[in-house]
């Protein structure tokens, strides 16, 4: 399949997991793509793989209204268009919020949610020239289903799921569409990385885990047909909106959660000490 043939796609938090997954698909499948993450080294290794004819790499801190115009700019400039946006960069630090450091909430909110924000403006005068293009914004059901200790990150997903709801309304009449894919846990550092594991809660373990490669299927799938969104595992999303309509349904079947995603969690640890 080449659904995405000639086309140009810019790519946030490029260097690996979904990001990455998303990357060798879309070369794949035909397209040309702009990676772009903090990690310069990583981001080169891909394009070494992918070939820079293909592939070309910006690091980018999302966070940074200068490196996102230089992103977008430097996209336009090298492929000449941006058919695709895939803002998937993300980041998190867990634990009560009164104990989390003001630098680090703000942190969150700026990667997750002011980052794609910014990108999506500084794209759509692109997309709207030629009146065609697909934003593609990575949430999660942490934007469905409040996390505990998690606060500030499910406050970023349910504002990007929200803010790509909103702007796929503003742009209804024009060729441009805004997709949300929204993820439960995935295979990657993110949950899985040895400094990060254990101060993951019990409940994300409690649900199915999806490959990077997964995600990335359902990104593409976006890209190419504009769906409003995207969950995987479904039956986790439907689970995620009855605890978030029906608060006091999460608070009775939260324990239960909770002691499966613990001993699920166990099992992980000692699987990967042996």
């Amino acid at each position: 399949m080449s659904r995405f043939e000639g086309r140009a796609a810019v790519i946030t938090g490029a260097s690996s997991g979904i990001g990455e997954a998303c990357a060798r698909k879309l070369v794949a499948e035909g397209a040309r793509v702009v990676l772009a993450a903090r990690s310069a080294d990583a981001l080169q290794r891909l394009v070494s793989e992918l070939g820079p004819e293909v592939a070309h790499a910006v690091p980018t801190d999302v966070s940074d209204l200068g490196a996102c115009q230089r992103l977008i700019e430097e996209a336009v400039s090298r492929f000449g268009a941006i058919d695709i946006l895939v803002n998937n960069a993300g980041h998190n630090s867990r634990g009560p919020l009164e104990e989390l450091p003001t630098d680090t909430m703000l942190q969150i909110l700026d990667v997750n949610l002011k980052g794609p924000m910014m990108l999506t403006k500084l794209a759509l005068p692109y997309m709207r020239a030629r009146d065609t293009g697909t934003i593609v914004n990575v949430a999660s059901l942490a934007g469905r289903f409040p996390l505990d200790d998690e606060a500030t990150y499910s406050t970023t997903k349910f504002g990007l799921r929200v803010f790509s709801f909103a702007l796929a309304e503003e742009l209804r009449d024009t060729g441009v569409r805004v997709s949300v894919v929204s993820p439960g846990p995935v295979e990657t550092g993110f949950i899985l990385d040895e400094s990060v594991v254990e101060s993951v809660p019990d409940l994300v373990f409690s649900q199915p885990m999806s490959t990077a490669d997964e995600i990335a299927d359902l990104v593409l799938a976006s890209a190419f047909d504009g769906a409003r969104e995207r969950c995987k595992p479904a039956f986790s999303a439907k689970l995620a909106t009855m605890g978030y309509l029906f608060p006091s349904m999460r608070r009775t079947f939260l324990p239960v959660l909770e002691r499966k995603g613990r001993a699920a969690k166990q099992k992980y640890l000692e699987r990967r000490s042996s």
